[in-house]
């Protein structure tokens, strides 16, 4: 029996799971941990060998074969560097990989947050059966994952899918650095940001929605916030959603009429406002799309749900044994 370790690195927290993989490479998830992220990298990395050592010891059977890595980015998979994340200060030109092999002796792999959850999905999730896919974080911020003819794309030097950072507007809530941009319109933050200049206008005009009912209210909306008072109905938080989806459509659009994608598939908030955002985001699509490009082109929320990041570093890790011709 063959187990993948997988590791995932956060701003806050990192998690450490054991996967079991079957002869048709469906997995199951055997044990997992999470701990806060350490001050440094030095201390993280000792804490996350010593949490797969833990691991590990548990099993009564199975070998590991592979360690996949997930991380935020900036970073050079094939050296296996982290390249200072504005989430993780200090990991500059941090190499995670050799430790893990060393102590291990098995492969180990790095890649992008983004670029895991699109292996995931690939290989056990939405995207099953596909050549040619897009993931979209949809979460926190906005990146894609892309898997093309069958691989995964990550660029030439990892830069491959930064969406996030296309301007969609000439103006409007900032994401990436940059007003108006993708992520902008289409993440968490971003949804907060297009809420507060909605609401503070409704305010200004003399209507107080439900769930912000004073300015004073204002700094503490949340994408959270607003989708639960879009879900009981509020009709200036489902606004702010449908303006959301409506980038998303557009953005979409772009996606679509470039790499001609099969489907596309999106994580985190989307699929928690599916209902309301939909339908913007297909009208939206029909508008800007190629119609022969579209017409072969599904769009649909992530397979694996709020547990994508669970299957991610593993994926990570299976996905490096079929490249390399390593999984026996």
């Amino acid at each position: 029996m063959k187990l993948l370790a997988g590791v995932d690195i956060g701003g806050t927290k990192c998690a450490v799971s054991l996967g079991r993989l079957n002869a048709s490479e469906g997995i199951d998830i055997v044990a997992k941990t999470k701990i806060p992220t350490p001050p440094t990298p030095e201390a993280a990395v000792g804490q996350l060998l010593q949490a797969l050592d833990e691991l590990l010891s548990r099993q009564a059977e199975g070998r590991l074969a592979a360690i996949g890595v997930s991380c935020g980015g900036p970073l050079d998979s094939r050296r296996g560097l982290v390249l200072s994340p504005p989430n993780l200060p200090g990991w500059d030109a941090v190499d995670i990989v050799t430790p893990f092999k060393a102590r291990f002796g098995v492969p180990a792999a790095l890649q992008n947050d983004a670029n895991a959850c699109a292996l995931a999905e690939w290989k056990w999730g939405a995207g099953q059966g596909c050549r040619n896919m897009i993931f979209l974080t949809f979460g926190t911020g906005m990146g894609a994952g892309l898997i093309l003819n069958g691989a995964l794309y990550a660029g030439t030097n990892d830069m491959a899918g930064e969406v996030g950072h296309m301007r969609l507007e000439p103006g409007g809530p900032v994401g990436y650095g940059k007003a108006g941009s993708f992520e902008g319109f289409c993440s968490g933050g971003g949804i907060a940001q297009l809420a507060r200049q909605m609401t503070r206008r409704a305010l200004d005009e003399g209507g107080a929605p439900s769930f912000c009912p004073t300015a004073e209210e204002l700094p503490r909306l949340t994408a959270e916030i607003v989708g639960h008072a879009a879900e009981a109905g509020d009709p200036l938080a489902q606004a702010i959603y449908r303006a959301s989806a409506r980038r998303l459509g557009r953005a979409l659009a772009v996606l679509v009429d470039v790499l001609n994608p099969e489907r596309i598939v999106i994580g985190s908030i989307f699929g928690r406002q599916r209902q309301l955002m939909e339908p913007e985001v297909l009208r939206e699509l029909e508008r800007e799309a190629l119609p022969l490009a579209l017409s072969v082109c599904e769009v649909t929320p992530a397979g694996l749900g709020e547990a994508i990041g669970d299957y991610a570093s593993l994926s990570v890790a299976l996905n490096h044994l079929n490249e390399n011709g390593e999984l026996r």
